[in-house]
């Protein structure tokens, strides 16, 4: 099964090389992986995806949990949440086929962020789906070049993650 974890990080040097070393270790794939700085500047939050079944993902959640740097964990895998990612992506647009990629771009709310004289970048930002739809549409066109973020997730309603492992009721 695919798991999204949610992991609340110090905001020091080496911390991501470690919990990146520790899945390595464990022989596991990072299917996708995000930091980013939180609202307080000393936390980082990583949301990783990676595929494992519940008892070996448990035993990677212990682990985890047990390195000084890691603040909080959790599986938001079977929460109730919102995801997205980010993606870029170099499509081949000769002039006669700009009007039928920028429909395309439409119907999937994205948006063209350079044209070229052959080429157009797409910008879309959605759901893994989404982005696997979109990339599947312009791909007869010619794609040049991918590049995804990986996923970010949040907890929805008044749920949150803070930095002394409880949640937050308002």
């Amino acid at each position: 099964m695919r798991h999204t974890l949610a992991v609340l990080v110090e905001n020091n040097p080496g911390v991501l090389a470690r919990v990146a070393g520790l899945f390595s270790r464990r022989g596991f794939n990072i299917e996708s992986l995000a930091v980013g700085r939180t609202e307080n500047p000393a936390v980082s939050r990583m949301t990783i995806m990676v595929e494992a079944d519940d008892r070996v993902l448990e035993q990677v959640i212990k682990q985890l949990r047990k390195l000084i740097e890691v603040l909080k964990v959790q599986d938001v895998t079977k929460e109730e949440h919102v995801d997205r990612e980010l993606a870029l992506m170099k499509v081949n647009a000769e002039p006669a086929k700009r009007a039928e990629i920028i429909q395309i771009v439409e119907i999937f709310r994205a948006h063209i962020v350079d044209i070229g004289r052959k080429t157009m970048i797409v910008e879309v930002t959605g759901d893994e789906g989404k982005v696997n739809a979109l990339e599947n549409a312009l791909r007869p066109f010619g794609l040049k070049e991918l590049v995804r973020t990986g996923k970010v997730a949040m907890l929805r309603g008044t749920r949150d993650m803070t930095t002394n492992g409880k949640e937050v009721e308002e």
